[in-house]
């Protein structure tokens, strides 16, 4: 029997992390390379793969929301991602949130001890010859960021992502916030931070004052709507935020039995509960404005933040003018693209991609078709729109039922229709696994 092609996978984030795994799952050897620690970037703090640098949530687990049928989907197709995030869960209400050094501890081992993975810690500047993804990221070294825009003929499209600050739970003034979960749902697994009329006035115009940190070499900001730094909400206007983060929607304090004019949550960062993040916080405020603004929030006011809040570049290509839903370059078939490069949003739909194009990368390494997922599918909806949309109008997207086809007949029902395409998609995976023996 002839021995599989290596194949490479360049940059060990959560899609490239997932690819390496699937690729080496099936029999296929890898090389994976990253950078981190030789060269590292403006938002990474470790050089463990996978790692987190903006929230610690996987988002909803309910099978009523799309990317809780993804993470379902990805589970039942063998993903090292979701089976350590599963393992490092913290609680999250109806989230999926995990503890950081936990779960890219988890990765980084599992990676390493593979037999069939070469980890090797250098930049790469050029693409190596042979079967290749490249799941480099938003934050793409200069060098290999150049060589790939020279190979697609065209310029990157950009915009800028956001991280929240993350405060220590000793620090919180326990008696002014309220342990609960919008509407009673799951476990109380937020901590919120109640406001009244003149203390969400005050907190407003400090916010939309303060200033922000200059923004070096990024060139213009164009900001994704999923990750929006909170400064940049605030200025649309006050009901931006008292209909966003801020909301106070689903919560009762329990001092007053009434709603709060407005509330910021947080929520539990790590599994010892010692650190939580602020919700829908993102910032790219100097580090003493985000601590004179956070202090006036109540319970906060004397917080101790163990990270501030950080913005960094976030680069993605034109898609549909490049890619197979194979996630293969066009008119270059041995490379795969994966990760938020390809223009899917979040941490589960990066990770996804990235277990997409390993599966196909293997399959070429063995001589097999390679493979689309079904676009009732979650998995293959997300690919199939990354590679059908406008490519005048193309943005990132995170994964949403609107991605999915129709069902055949119409429900009314938001719930029940959900439901219905989550049957569908897991069914036609089921289906589809069987079919190309993949789970």
């Amino acid at each position: 029997m002839t021995e599989p092609r290596k194949v490479t996978v360049i940059g060990a984030g959560l899609a490239g992390s997932e690819a390496a795994w699937q690729i080496a799952s099936r029999g296929v050897p890898v090389v994976l390379y990253e950078m981190r620690p030789v060269r590292m970037t403006p938002a990474h703090q470790t050089e463990r793969f996978a790692e987190l640098v903006c929230s610690n949530s996987f988002r909803a687990s309910s099978l009523t929301n799309a990317v809780g049928v993804l993470k379902e989907e990805m589970r039942r197709l063998g993903s090292l991602i979701m089976r350590e995030a599963d393992k490092s869960a913290v609680p999250a209400g109806g989230a999926l949130a995990v503890d950081r050094e936990s779960f890219t501890g988890g990765v980084t081992q599992a990676l390493e001890a593979h037999p069939l993975i070469e980890v090797r810690r250098e930049e790469i500047t050029d693409l190596p010859e042979g079967i290749v993804i490249t799941a480099t990221g938003p934050l793409t070294s200069p060098g290999l960021s150049e060589r790939l825009k020279a190979l697609f003929g065209e310029e990157y499209l950009y915009f800028y992502d956001a991280a929240a600050p993350i405060v220590e739970k000793d620090s919180i003034d326990m008696d002014k916030v309220f342990a609960a979960s919008r509407y009673g749902k799951g476990e109380a697994a937020y901590l919120n931070c109640p406001m009244d009329e003149a203390q969400f006035n005050a907190f407003y115009e400090a916010l939309v004052t303060a200033e922000r940190a200059p923004l070096k070499e990024f060139e213009k900001e164009i900001y994704f709507e999923g990750c929006m730094p909170i400064e940049v909400l605030a200025a649309r206007g006050r009901e931006t935020l008292l209909f966003g983060p801020l909301k106070p929607v689903g919560l009762t304090d329990p001092r007053t039995g009434k709603r709060p004019y407005a509330v910021v949550q947080l929520r539990q960062d790590n599994a010892a509960g010692t650190l939580y993040n602020l919700v829908g916080f993102q910032t790219h405020l100097k580090w003493g404005e985000q601590k004179r603004v956070l202090s006036l929030i109540p319970g906060l006011e004397h917080a101790e933040i163990v990270r501030y809040g950080v913005m960094h570049r976030n680069t993605f290509i034109n898609s549909p003018r490049l890619l197979k839903a194979t996630y293969q370059l066009k008119g270059h078939e041995t490379l795969f693209i994966a990760g938020q490069m390809t223009g899917v949003e979040g941490y589960v739909e990066s990770a996804a991609s990235g277990l997409a194009a390993g599966i196909n990368a293997a399959r070429m390494a063995l001589g097999q078709p390679l493979l689309a997922f079904p676009p009732e599918t979650v998995i293959g909806g997300m690919a199939r729109y990354i590679t059908t949309a406008e490519t005048g109008s193309f943005q990132p997207m995170n994964a949403n039922f609107g991605l999915l086809p129709p069902l055949s007949e119409r429900i009314r029902g938001k719930k029940e229709r959900n439901e219905r395409l989550a049957e569908r998609a897991l069914a036609m995976l089921g289906a589809f696994c069987k079919e190309h023996r993949v789970c």
